[in-house]
């Protein structure tokens, strides 16, 4: 068979493994509405995020559009247009009104320098985004966020096991939401999950993604959000093994910085100090010194079976179905580098000679 090694590939505990774990659900059969998996899954994220609150999802997309709701906001939410859709969707499925703020050029996150000229009396929140496992200016977004009364709400969909001088990502803002998608470096199959401080909003979000369902039997306006049985028995076997899958990707993400260090044109991932990252992306950033545009690189290599992907592209201020008021020009830095980014083929079981060879292929030795 033609090679074809995509971007990413789901990583699974062993099948006997995961047997054992689902056996107790097809006994009790008991397969959704907060089952004993469930409760073990929340109580285990606690202790590894290490953060009161933690409130399970069925994706993490639902999971951020519930908090949106959970915390009463009405007006406008600044974020980041460098973000993959649903950042953006939930906002405005929520009945907001996304502001674009620019990024910073180096950390490819929300610009805390650009920020507070974007703020104005409708201004309800404030939304970064965690790129690629690569922490926001956290200091500098708090102080802002406590400065202007505002929530800070992060969305760490990539940023699972990132650390911070040794506090976890989940620990930072009002809300962190994470998700556990196949394809993330901890994953439920699908899923997400929303970390907090707060017992009552906790509350809150538990009501949600339950319908509305209320103690008093009586309903608030909600969904069902719930995250079933199965998938939190994968997120318990896998959870297990997510020491191992960290080593595995930092072998593959070092394996890439060591070739590719260097190469002219190439710009590489952010190493950041004081943290401990999760290896979970490495995006390049094609400039114009490198002679061939992302896109001719990208072609060359899916041409040789690899398959890199353009992430983020374009950025969500460029949808048409926003309407005519937003535009990348807004947010030049973020259009740039949109137009720059390829995230190379990065999982856990990746041979050294895949990336060896796709190396070679961007150092044009082949």
């Amino acid at each position: 068979m033609e090679k074809k090694i995509l971007v990413t590939r789901s990583s699974l505990p062993p099948l006997e493994e995961y047997v054992e774990e689902i056996r107790d659900i097809f006994e009790s059969r008991w397969l959704t509405n907060m089952g004993v998996k469930h409760e073990a899954l929340t109580e285990e994220l606690r202790r590894f995020f290490d953060v009161p609150e933690v409130t399970l999802f069925q994706n993490g997309h639902l999971a951020l559009e519930f908090a949106l709701q959970a915390l009463g906001l009405r007006g406008e939410v600044i974020t980041t247009p460098f973000t993959f859709a649903s950042t953006t969707w939930a906002i405005v499925r929520a009945g907001l009104t996304p502001v674009f703020c620019d990024i910073d050029p180096e950390t490819y996150t929300l610009d805390p320098a650009k920020l507070e000229a974007l703020i104005t009396p409708r201004t309800a929140a404030i939304l970064p985004v965690h790129v690629y496992g690569t922490l926001c200016d956290t200091d500098a977004l708090a102080e802002i966020a406590a400065r202007h009364h505002l929530p800070l709400i992060y969305d760490a969909a990539h940023a699972f096991g990132v650390k911070k001088d040794g506090k976890s990502a989940a620990s930072f803002g009002d809300v962190a939401m994470f998700s556990f998608h196949a394809t993330k470096v901890f994953h439920t199959i699908e899923g997400g999950a929303v970390c907090c401080h707060d017992p009552e909003l906790s509350q809150k979000l538990f009501r949600l993604k339950n319908f509305g369902i209320q103690e008093n039997e009586t309903y608030c306006i909600g969904g069902n959000g719930k995250m079933n049985e199965f998938e939190a028995a994968m997120g318990l076997c896998n959870l297990r093994h997510f020491p191992e899958e960290i080593t595995k990707r930092k072998q593959v993400y070092e394996r890439y910085r060591e070739r590719l260090t260097g190469v002219t044109g190439l710009k590489l991932p952010p190493q950041q100090a004081n943290v401990t990252p999760n290896y979970a992306y490495f995006p390049v950033v094609f400039l114009d010194a490198y002679g061939e545009t992302r896109d001719e690189a990208a072609e060359r290599l899916q041409a040789r079976g690899y398959f890199p992907r353009k992430y983020f592209y374009p950025c969500t201020n460029a949808f048409p179905f926003l309407g005519q008021r937003y535009t990348p020009e807004s947010t030049p830095i973020a259009a740039a580098v949109s137009r720059r980014v390829l995230t190379l083929p990065l999982y856990a079981d990746l041979e050294c000679a895949d990336v060896d060879e796709i190396c070679r292929i961007l150092r044009r030795e082949v």
